[in-house]
């Protein structure tokens, strides 16, 4: 299984493939911050870390382009707060 996660800018949203399966977080780009109002997971994907490993693959490319991130979605909010090293890339 590849955790490479890829921008799909058709639809703005990042997407990790499991297994055929595909979890996303759609985006909104204004300027240099991200804004991230949904994360989603198939349903026999929850609770698995997919959503976990999609959110790491977002952060690499935020940082790679130099993106801030807004995380509307819960989800994506609290997974931020639980892992600070990822801190610094929150919009201020």
């Amino acid at each position: 299984m590849s955790d490479t996660v890829t921008d799909n800018p058709a639809l703005s949203r990042f997407e990790l493939d499991v297994n055929g399966q595909t979890v996303y977080a759609t985006y909104r780009r204004r300027g240099n911050v991200l804004h991230i109002p949904y994360v989603e997971a198939p349903p026999s994907l929850r609770g698995t870390g997919a959503a976990g490993r999609l959110m790491e693959g977002v952060m690499a490319i935020a940082r790679a382009e130099g993106l801030t991130i807004v995380p509307i979605c819960g989800y994506a909010a609290n997974w931020m707060h639980r892992h600070r090293e990822h801190h610094d890339l929150l919009a201020r």
